[in-house]
């Protein structure tokens, strides 16, 4: 009888596995694992305009999925050293005080304006489309920035590796992108002698307490689907350490192409999604609170 009811549960619980849901999160956690990327600036997107899920439950899901994601993969990465602790205290540093801060203005406020999301959509579309050209000239900007990179001094490189912190920590707040797409690319030229898999892992291990106040943020404004988060993760958690594992062994000209070829797919989905809200999108759509839904005449 016992067996007969492991049975039975286990069966249940198959038959309400969301396949497709499981397999997005295994993609996107295999790219995270790779890249540090793609968390939110790839699943966000996926779940609004593949999967039709309100924007606003999508962002404040995607958050504590990043979170969870990539405290993953920062252990598989901290396991093989390729962290660099000090730069992470330094981004949170800058990030936790932003994104406590925004989450407080989206909690007063209730929404920002529709200019104003649709404005910050396309400048992180545009910055993920640059990005990709940057990874791309990678070993150029090493041979402009090395004579540069030693007149700076430390002190100003931990100030301004705060304020890039402060930077992603408003703009995951705003629209779950920002920790892995705008962090790689500032920490490449920022740190242009640091190798490219360390920067990854320290990108990785900063989204990890980054995504978490911001997810329980927008959990507590009720923004979070549960079942959905956990079909997410059924398939990210074992593909963020394949591709944890895997970065730790490719090198850098592989992974080069692979980071700028997921920078180049967010951009574009970034813009579809610029294009999906419209001028009559909802003015909640990245936001915690969603405007009310005034009633048709039939």
């Amino acid at each position: 009888m016992p067996r007969a009811r492991r049975r039975l549960a286990a069966v249940t619980l198959l038959s309400q596995l969301d396949g497709l849901h499981a397999l997005a999160g295994l993609l996107v956690g295999l790219l995270v694992g790779l890249t540090g990327v793609g968390g939110g600036s790839l699943m966000t997107p996926l779940l609004v305009l593949l999967f039709g899920v309100a924007p606003q439950t999508a962002v404040g899901t995607d958050l504590l999925y990043a979170a969870i994601t990539k405290m993953t993969g920062s252990l598989v990465h901290g396991s093989r050293e390729t962290v660099e602790w000090k730069l992470v205290r330094n981004l949170a540093c800058g990030s936790i005080p932003a994104t406590l801060a925004t989450l407080a203005v989206l909690a007063h406020v209730g929404h920002i304006g529709r200019s104003a999301q649709t404005t910050i959509l396309v400048v992180l579309a545009g910055l993920l489309a640059l990005t990709a050209l940057t990874v791309l000239c990678r070993d150029r900007l090493l041979r402009a920035a090395a004579d540069r990179s030693a007149l700076v001094p430390t002190r100003h490189l931990a100030i301004g590796t705060m304020a890039l912190g402060a930077v992603i920590g408003v703009a995951v707040s705003l629209s779950s992108v920002g920790a892995g797409a705008i962090g790689v690319t500032a920490l490449v030229l920022l740190y242009p002698r640091l190798p490219l898999v360390r920067i990854v892992g320290s990108d990785i291990a900063h989204a990890v307490p980054l995504a978490l106040v911001a997810g329980i943020g927008h959990w507590a404004i009720g923004d979070v689907d549960g079942r959905l988060l956990a079909h997410l993760l059924i398939g990210s958690i074992p593909g963020v350490v394949a591709g944890s594992l895997l970065s730790t062994r490719a090198p850098d000209r592989l992974l080069r192409p692979l980071l700028a070829l997921v920078l180049a797919l967010s951009s574009w989905q970034l813009f579809l999604r610029t294009l999906a809200l419209g001028p009559a999108a909802d003015p909640a759509a990245i936001t915690a609170h969603p405007a009310p839904v005034q009633p048709q005449p039939l």
